[in-house]
């Protein structure tokens, strides 16, 4: 006798036949929760819809439903013979809802288990997959805890599918056989979940968000085609963890190329927190009795204060819509709703409160309609009826196929000026015109493109004025496309030795093709600063300092000049302190660079900026610093 028979043996007092599982423990007018996800207990649910006619009434409760099963058509053709409620919408169920003969909840994915709990809905019984009862008489819910398990310990039955192909997962993710009521047993395979291959602006819009995750974060990644696709653009990233609600194949992949270790999380360290999985056998055989792994419900995985005490915790998620001010639409096409809120909430939340925590939206800058319209999904006003998932308040990075836009702490004009510059370049002049129309931003405002195709909108912000020790003041701005005679002049002022000290080459030329890149910047990305001068009637430029991004994503490139006759005047250090604090709000961590050892004076600044340095001595003289400016 194999160990599945001998286990279950023991409880074949429980065992029934499908037909008389759905008959004895569900009546018509009960109220009953069927298994999510790919979990769904097809045989069980089946025999529910055949028996329908004799079950008016009965109010199904479903989180996510991916079978192919039509509750409709086989259940005698009669469109009210059940009533689903479901608090995500599913695209089975979609239509349905849609026509009025299904309900819709919308609720934070962490709030659900206990609004059963409470009795606020009550609940007859529980339709689940099991995998079969290890020696102790122990099931697991498998693939999918989620809400199932604290919903089936509220409801006044629990009739389990017992099968042997669901895997057996760990966590917080087990039922006794003495809490089953009734069992049947079956071997169908279990639902698998694929995602179409991604097209090339879903994969530029992983690689943005790519850019954004640093080594040693804990990623989230919610359901669509975009998270899915980032596994691919991680693959250079080291000792990542994951607490994620769901997770799909890609994170099987980035296991087995060492990239997920989970070594550096604070919470869980060594292990993949998850709630359910959805996706292909091979993933379901990675999490069978896998100890890498454990399953928790959605009231613990999705807890924002479980989440946060994840440091570096990575939410990514994806919207419908979002408006030029931040709203995020995730739930709804206009009236009709489409899917709903999930834990999108919840993470965000979770990833805001987390040390280095990182929200991110994504979207792909346009849909395309049913009569091949194409639109802008990034709107000047979500459209009337669309649900605010994600608040003004609450978010913080958007990414499109266009690029990244950092919205938190920033005004309305900043908002609507980072939310044009990713929005398809196609519809940009238009949304500027709202933007103008309704004084989000100032009346003549211009959206100059950059070099990299993407809005490079000059940021006034940073303009302000350096007093130095002899009274004279300086006007400090970032730099212009109209300033590269400017620099050319800064450049070629510097005698030989600082042009050694500086560029490491005392015959440096300053050519057209140096200088044209560094004054045609993306200002999301990198800053240069100048300090402006009149000079014998002349405006010139008398000192810059600048920061370029790098392979790092927390990381930029550092470089100072300063002309001879306005040294020792404090420009330097002040310089050094502005880019800080701009560096900063871009939500950068270190400053990088190379300098000669016989550079003592910039060193000097370095070493005295009240900020933690690390340096390395190379060959020829040159020290390789880091500026820890996080602090």
């Amino acid at each position: 006798m194999s160990d599945f028979m001998r286990n279950i043996d023991k409880y074949k007092q429980k065992h029934v036949n499908v037909e008389d599982a759905i008959k004895k423990y569900i009546k018509p007018g009960d109220r009953v929760f069927i298994d999510s996800g790919c979990a769904e207990p097809i045989d069980l649910t089946s025999k529910l819809i055949e028996l329908g006619p004799q079950l008016s009434d009965v109010e199904m409760i479903h989180f996510i439903s991916l079978s192919d099963l039509d509750y409709y058509k086989t259940a005698g053709g009669k469109e009210d013979l059940f009533r689903h409620n479901v608090f995500f919408i599913s695209e089975n169920l979609r239509e349905a809802v849609k026509k009025g003969l299904a309900d819709y909840t919308p609720m934070l994915l962490s709030d659900i288990p206990k609004f059963f709990e409470r009795g606020q809905m009550h609940l007859k019984t529980a339709l689940i997959q099991v995998s079969p009862p290890d020696n102790s008489g122990f099931c697991s819910y498998g693939i999918n805890v989620d809400i199932a398990k604290p919903i089936a310990e509220a409801a006044e039955f629990i009739v389990a599918e017992v099968n042997p192909k669901m895997p057996r997962t760990l966590g917080d993710s087990f039922i006794h056989m003495d809490d089953i009521d009734a069992y049947i047993i079956s071997d169908h395979d279990i639902i698998e979940f694929t995602y179409d291959p991604p097209d090339e602006s879903i994969e530029k819009i992983a690689k943005y968000v790519a850019s954004l995750i640093e080594d040693e974060s804990t990623i989230q990644m919610g359901i669509g085609k975009i998270p899915n696709a980032l596994s691919i653009e991680l693959e250079d990233k080291k000792d990542l963890g994951v607490h994620s609600e769901v997770f799909s194949d890609g994170i099987v992949d980035l296991v087995e190329k060492g990239v997920i270790t989970c070594k550096k999380k604070t919470l869980h360290k060594g292990k993949i927190i998850c709630s359910f999985v959805m996706g292909s056998r091979r993933l379901y055989d990675f999490v069978d009795n896998n100890p890498f792994v454990e399953f928790h419900p959605c009231n613990y995985c999705n807890d924002p204060y479980i989440i946060s005490r994840n440091k570096k915790q990575v939410a990514i998620n994806a919207a419908l819509t979002i408006d030029l001010t931040g709203q995020i639409n995730a739930d709804s096409l206009g009236l009709s709703f489409y899917s709903g809120i999930g834990g999108q909430v919840d993470f965000v939340r979770g990833a805001n409160h987390s040390e280095d925590g990182k929200p991110i939206a994504v979207l792909p800058s346009t849909a395309t309609l049913k009569d091949g319209t194409i639109v802008s999904r990034i709107v000047p006003y979500l459209q009337p009826g669309s649900g605010v998932v994600i608040t003004r308040g609450d978010i913080h990075y958007v990414v499109t196929e266009w690029g990244v836009a950092y919205l938190f702490g920033k005004s309305i004009r900043e908002r609507v000026l980072q939310m044009i510059n990713i929005a398809h370049p196609d519809f940009r002049e238009e949304l500027l015109e709202y933007a103008k129309n309704i004084n989000y931003v100032y009346s003549d405002q211009k959206l100059p493109l950059s070099i990299k195709g993407r809005l490079s909108l000059y940021p006034d912000k940073y303009e302000t004025t350096f007093q130095m020790k002899n009274g004279k003041t300086i006007k400090i701005r970032p730099i212009k496309a109209t300033d590269e005679r400017l620099l050319q002049g800064l450049y070629y002022s510097l005698d030989e030795d600082d042009r050694y000290l500086r560029f490491f080459s005392r015959d440096r030329k300053f050519p057209h093709t140096f200088v044209q890149p560094l004054v045609n910047i993306d200002y999301q990305t990198d800053m240069i600063l100048v300090g402006e001068s009149i000079e014998d009637g002349e405006q010139k430029i008398v000192a810059s300092a600048a920061f370029f991004k790098t392979h790092q994503p927390s990381t930029v490139e550092l470089g100072i000049v300063v002309k001879k006759n306005f040294r020792k005047s404090g420009i330097a250090k002040f310089l050094l302190e502005y880019l800080i604090t701009i560096a900063r709000e871009l939500n950068y961590k270190n400053f990088t660079g190379s300098i000669l050892l016989e550079n003592k004076p910039m060193l000097y600044i370095l070493n005295n900026s009240g900020y933690p340095m690390k340096s390395k001595n190379v060959e020829y003289g040159e020290v390789i610093f880091t500026l820890d400016i996080s602090k």
